[in-house]
């Protein structure tokens, strides 16, 4: 697994140091992949809707059936 360092605001990390249960790498970790997935899902979804464009496209203009 690959580290990352990250900058909090003094504010936040007041926070998290009143809260050592939780483990903050964890919260982290949970957004990237929250924010990865959602990012890959709307890619997937460009490129499926792209597709459907263009054959709707393609079928207005005799190309395809």
């Amino acid at each position: 697994m690959t580290n990352m360092t990250l900058a909090v605001p003094e504010d936040l990390n007041k926070i998290m140091k009143q809260h050592v249960e939780i483990k903050w790498s964890e919260v982290a970790r949970q957004a990237l992949w929250q924010q990865a997935r959602k990012i890959e899902l709307t890619d997937k979804d460009t490129l499926e809707i792209g597709s459907k464009i263009n054959l709707g496209v393609a079928k207005q203009h005799g190309l395809a059936k």
